[in-house]
């Protein structure tokens, strides 16, 4: 398997935006949680839609690292510190999403929380991977 495969709850109507569940077959990767700064620790955003791109583009740079790429993500969990921007920005985060993942849906949940380790992240996100067995040209 190639990538991880959304699974179909028979009488459920079909997620938005996000699956119920992944399975896959493969090595299993555990991304840790990745805020929105640049890999060099610059901000080039203070706004939640341009912290979750740079956040997501951070996450697929560890799958990358692995040998996987955005399909290979089979869960994300997304914490906020402000749900009212997201509720109200909300055509702009799925612009940022897209920019990042395409159409590509793992299982997701989006958890509001007070504050982050870092002050000014806005956006933590923390990520599963399913990888191919082998690695490409290893």
């Amino acid at each position: 398997m190639s990538a991880p495969e959304a699974v179909v709850v028979p009488g459920w109507p079909p997620p938005r935006g996000y699956a119920n569940g992944m399975v896959g077959d493969g090595r299993v990767l555990f991304v840790a949680g990745q805020i929105g700064w640049q890999p060099d620790g610059a901000w080039a955003h203070d706004d939640l839609a341009g912290q979750l791109g740079q956040a997501l583009a951070n996450v697929v740079a560890v799958v990358r690292a692995a040998g996987g790429g955005p399909e290979h993500l089979a869960s994300l969990t997304i914490y906020v510190t402000d749900i009212e921007a997201y509720r109200r920005d909300h055509k702009a985060v799925g612009a940022a999403y897209r920019a990042v993942m395409g159409k590509r849906f793992p299982a997701m949940a989006l958890v509001a929380v007070s504050a982050l380790v870092e002050p000014r992240a806005l956006v933590e996100i923390q990520g599963y991977a399913v990888l191919p067995s082998t690695v490409p040209g290893a």
